[in-house]
């Protein structure tokens, strides 16, 4: 793909990612990090919601076409996830319940369509 596909797409994914914490802050989460790296690994959000650090990886997608955005979130990133998840609670020295949660969001016009998955995937042993 061209660097200009690389841009839109990139773009679609920053604006999908503002969108989710948004939609987060408004039902209550704080949000605590955007965009935190560990390593090579990035996760999207990190959030807390009431008693419960949320790790959330945010799909957007502009149009379902190829498949729902939250069909992407496959084992390999679930995985990669756990391992965020254990780095900043172990960096942080926190004690909480952890959730991983996927927002889905689709470009509809004329407002996107938000799917938040609580409890999308469990950590694996």
């Amino acid at each position: 793909m061209n660097s200009s596909g690389n841009n839109h797409n990139r773009e679609i994914g920053m604006a999908g990612e503002n969108a989710a914490a948004e939609f987060l802050k408004a039902k209550g989460y704080i949000i605590l990090e955007t965009n935190w790296r560990y390593g090579q690994n990035e996760v999207d959000i990190i959030a807390k919601d009431k008693t419960d650090l949320v790790f959330v990886e945010v799909k957007t997608r502009s149009s379902s076409k190829f498949g729902e955005p939250e069909m992407a979130v496959n084992k390999t990133k679930q995985k990669m996830y756990q391992r965020l998840a254990t780095g900043y609670i172990e960096k942080n020295h926190i004690n909480m319940d952890v959730r991983f949660d996927i927002i889905a969001i689709v470009n509809k016009v004329p407002e996107p369509e938000i799917f938040h998955i609580k409890d999308a995937f469990y950590p694996y042993n």
